[in-house]
């Protein structure tokens, strides 16, 4: 499996993949920089009337519903519907979903048009999607077990039919028939605003080189590596943030091979 990692990140690099963000006003420069990091092309446009012209240079859409209004959510609709018809990959990050209502029914609503490829949330949130009723404060989730976790990526993956993340103390990814744990990262990363923003454009990024399950762990196993090294060099929020674009655009085969945690489960 590292292996591929490596030579997904490899290959995103050689591709350097357009990657379209319909993102909120919060990390705007964070997931730019961080895709400028690790190699790929951000654009961040979401006018409705250029999604089409955008989208067929673009090689994925990723979805942040963070900062939502009529507006943007129109323009959320109109960029899956393009993208699917453009058989472009498509990621959803439903920040905050089951705080609101609206954040619930927007996600929902976009899942349940079958476009979706990659869905990557806390437990909360994807805990919530299923009307479980996680516990969501803000943009963070308010709890997490590990068992928890891994059946809930894989009944959401069945129900929604898409590769999902959960994302947390161990990160689990599902297709619906397998399963991996990713258990790289840092507990720091929850100290600064936009990491996990910053990990669903990544995702967007790999997903242009390979399928989505793959994609996905490539992306997690990638970013959580570069936060264990940025820990290393810089063990507080501010300098922690920096160190995290030097280590996306550091980051090579050797270091995933030495330091890389992932595994298949059963499903």
């Amino acid at each position: 499996m590292k292996d591929r990692i490596a030579k997904n990140l490899e290959e995103l690099r050689r591709r350097r993949p357009l990657v379209q963000n319909i993102t909120n006003f919060v990390v705007m420069n964070t997931t730019a920089n961080a895709l400028l990091s690790i190699g790929a092309s951000p654009v961040m446009a979401h006018a409705v009337e250029e999604l089409e012209d955008m989208l067929k240079l673009a090689d994925a859409l990723v979805i942040n519903i963070g900062t939502l209004d009529g507006h943007w959510i129109r323009s959320m609709e109109r960029a899956v519907e393009i993208a699917d018809n453009l058989k472009k990959p498509v990621i959803l990050d439903p920040v905050g979903a089951g705080a609101t209502r609206l954040r619930t029914e927007i996600s929902l609503k976009l899942l349940e048009s079958g476009a979706i490829s990659i869905l990557r949330g806390n437990f909360g949130e994807i805990k919530a999607l299923l009307g479980e009723h996680g516990a969501t404060r803000g943009v963070d989730s308010a709890e997490y077990d590990i068992e928890g976790a891994r059946n809930l990526a894989l009944k959401a993956s069945e129900i929604f039919g898409c590769t999902v993340a959960v994302t947390g103390k161990v990160d689990y990814v599902s297709n619906g028939s397998k399963i991996f744990s990713v258990m790289n990262g840092h507990e720091m990363l929850e100290r600064v605003t936009g990491t996990g923003c910053m990990v669903s454009s990544i995702i967007g990024a790999f997903s242009a080189v390979d399928e989505p399950l793959y994609a996905s762990i490539s992306a997690l196993v990638v970013f959580g590596v570069c936060a264990e090294k940025s820990y290393e060099e810089a063990p507080y929020p501010g300098s922690f943030h920096l160190k995290l674009y030097d280590w996306l655009y550091r980051i090579d085969g050797e270091l995933i091979e030495e330091k890389g945690k992932v595994e298949e489960i059963e499903a």
